[in-house]
């Protein structure tokens, strides 16, 4: 069985990469800590990275807000301000001290978000004016709602691009390796790409190719920045997250990954069907292989994977690498625990968003811990 810890011999991340015989094909997912107190990083985040950071091995930051306009939480970072481009720089520089490969991803939430975290207290931006119904938060007790968005209008969408244009570029500055676009799980791209959120009659909306137009000048206006072989971009073409449904997203998933080729991305990140919520994993039907076939270029699959699901997604070239969220959060050597086999840390959900710059972030045992 290929060893997640040994990449095939044809896998190349980078050309720069291409050699080291230490590059892992376990990928640190992006996960949300809410740590970053008024949406800049924080020194204990060097820890945090820099403990699940192995030479060769790629991590993903956080999702990170591309303007003040991009946030839905507190506490999540940013990097559309020199503030928070210097805070980010040492937490870069830990990551790259381990020989680790560091990329930052850049979103922008959309309708998913209250009018708090908008100056002035705007509505949020969105595809539509459709409000999100209240949801029940993971805790499964506090109820969530969400103010009706507004619908951006067709000559305000390239300031969103360029949003997430400067904030690539701000990514470079602040030393990361590259972005990863975030465009899953039911956020602004999300929103845009999905046929039962994205109601518009503009060249924005109706077709596929309409629907998918943002999120491709998007693509484009990064790799215009900072180069093609310094970005990423997620998916989740099956996920139904805040609501973010399409009536065909195997279409959806091939029609991306088709049109991604024309930008000789450096990889295209997919999350699995069988995880659509929190603490649910169940088989699906579904499969992301004619994406993986149709992309030319590095394939990343996330959701629920556990050490021999992946090693087999590896070893039958369903994927070149395989993202771990929560089982990488509690397991900061997650890497060496698979390499040998080793039982995991549990993770305790309840310190997954708690603002503590320890419990739950950095205080998850090594292995030579539990010995």
């Amino acid at each position: 069985m290929t060893s997640l810890l040994k990449p095939p011999s044809l896998f190349s991340l980078h050309t720069s990469w291409a050699n080291s015989s230490c590059l892992t094909v376990v990928v640190l997912a992006p996960l949300a800590r809410q740590r970053s107190w008024n949406h800049v990083p924080q020194p204990h985040a060097i820890s945090y990275y820099s403990q699940r950071t192995t030479k060769g091995g790629l991590l993903i930051t956080e999702a990170t807000g591309v303007s003040n306009t991009a946030q839905g939480c507190p506490n999540e970072p940013g990097i559309w301000t020199k503030e928070q481009v210097e805070a980010w720089k040492p937490i870069v520089d830990a990551v790259h001290a381990k020989g680790g490969i560091f990329f930052c991803q850049i979103w922008h939430e959309g309708r998913v978000t209250n009018t708090d975290f908008w100056p002035n207290g705007l509505a949020p931006i969105s595809c539509t004016d459709k409000p999100l119904t209240p949801q029940i938060q993971s805790n499964g007790i506090n109820l969530t709602r969400f103010p009706t968005p507004r619908r951006l209008k067709t000559d305000e969408i390239p300031q969103v691009v360029n949003d997430f244009r400067l904030a690539a570029r701000n990514a470079i500055e602040a030393g990361f390796d590259g972005v990863e676009i975030h465009g899953a799980y039911g956020f602004l791209l999300d929103q845009f790409m999905k046929d039962e959120v994205n109601d518009r009659t503009d060249k924005y909306g109706g077709s596929l190719e309409n629907r998918c137009r943002f999120p491709l000048e998007v693509v484009e206006a990064v790799v215009n920045q900072i180069g093609a072989d310094k970005v990423g971009i997620r998916f989740s073409p099956y996920s139904s997250s805040a609501e973010a449904r399409d009536s065909n997203p195997k279409a959806l998933g091939l029609h991306m990954a088709e049109s991604l080729n024309k930008y000789r991305l450096l990889y295209c990140h997919m999350c699995e069907p069988k995880r659509e919520t929190v603490g649910e994993k169940c088989d699906c039907p579904h499969s992301l292989l004619p994406m993986r076939k149709a992309f030319n270029g590095t394939f990343i699959v996330a959701g629920g994977y556990g050490r021999e699901d992946g090693n087999r997604a590896v070893a039958e070239d369903r994927a070149d690498l395989i993202a771990y969220g929560r089982w990488f959060l509690a397991n900061p050597d997650l890497p060496k625990r698979f390499a040998l086999n080793a039982p995991l840390n549990k993770y305790n959900e309840e310190t997954f968003y708690t603002p503590d710059p320890v419990l739950g972030y950095t205080d998850y045992p090594f292995l030579e811990d539990t010995e």
